[in-house]
């Protein structure tokens, strides 16, 4: 497997990377963001290893909205992290009705493996999210084998959520920005669950956060959900923050959890913006003992 550098830009001392590769889980090529801190560059650093923090998009995006948009590099540079951001699913893989829908297909992989037959072949984006590109990223990057955190928005703090539930002692944290938190019972989950893994809804449970949270019993998760009280798709019911934090009191011991409400605030990159700072500081917290 060989990695094609598609970008590379200088940003507050570190370099913001985009690579293309061809992918064993989704048969097309993937493209994802790399932010390497100036850590990585000074010269007694040499074949060290630096905490790696994974970032997953939402709805309609691609590796590079975040990148552009969150101003996420200026954190990542003072605390020393790796930053990662792959796509949001496969890309013209000539499957029926890729195309057809924003919230469906291409741009829209909701991080599962599909099982429905006309999916299943391409669209596998957990399992390249929590096993192929991290094998990718240790083998070609400076970034630790063990002091990894996971972060997203949207329909990515919805996979984040799962990536971290699924994988218990994988992630030292995960924070969301808007969480699609219950996706079993929300519109968007359900045409997406429908769609890529079927009818049955006792399979949807395998990658709801909230269903996942309800009967989680690994190691102690840290947690943190910012949701925007004026985001349309909260206001909309797409989200459904509140059936999260009812499933992580009901097993409190399994989470160190804080969920917070941002009067004012929506679903944009703003919001993102606003608090991306605090997020990283939240995972450096966790990586500590790796950062040292």
């Amino acid at each position: 497997m060989s990695l094609n550098e598609e970008s590379s830009a200088k940003c507050f001392g570190g370099l913001q990377k985009v690579f293309s590769h061809d992918s064993v889980e989704t048969k097309c090529r993937m493209r994802f963001s790399v932010y390497l801190p100036p850590k990585v560059f000074e010269e007694n650093f040499q074949d060290g290893k630096l905490p790696v923090v994974y970032y997953l998009s939402g709805l309609t995006c691609t590796e590079e909205n975040f990148i552009h948009k969150s101003g996420v590099q200026k954190y990542a540079a003072e605390l020393g992290l790796i930053i990662i951001g792959p796509d949001t699913s496969p890309r013209n893989v000539g499957v029926s009705g890729e195309n057809d829908s924003w919230d469906f297909g291409t741009g829209a992989g909701f991080y599962v493996d599909a099982t429905e037959p006309l999916w299943a072949s391409n669209y596998r984006m957990y399992s390249y999210v929590t096993k192929e590109l991290p094998a990718i990223i240790e083998k070609n990057f400076p970034a630790s084998s063990s002091a990894r955190s996971i972060f997203g928005h949207s329909m990515g703090g919805h996979g984040a959520l799962i990536c971290a539930l699924k994988n218990p002692g994988h992630y030292k944290s995960v924070s969301a920005f808007a969480p699609i938190c219950n996706p079993s019972e929300c519109p968007w989950g359900v045409k997406a669950f429908s769609g890529y893994l079927g009818a049955n809804k006792e399979s949807w449970k395998d990658y709801d956060a909230t269903a996942l949270t309800r009967g989680y019993s690994g190691e102690k998760i840290k947690l943190l959900v910012d949701t925007g009280t004026a985001d349309k798709f909260y206001q909309d019911c797409q989200l459904l923050p509140e059936n999260l934090k009812n499933a992580v009191d009901g097993n409190s011991d399994a989470f160190d959890a804080k969920f917070r409400f941002h009067g004012g605030y929506d679903h944009s990159y703003y919001f993102i913006a606003s608090f991306i700072g605090e997020h990283l500081k939240f995972h450096a917290s966790a990586l500590q003992t790796e950062i040292a």
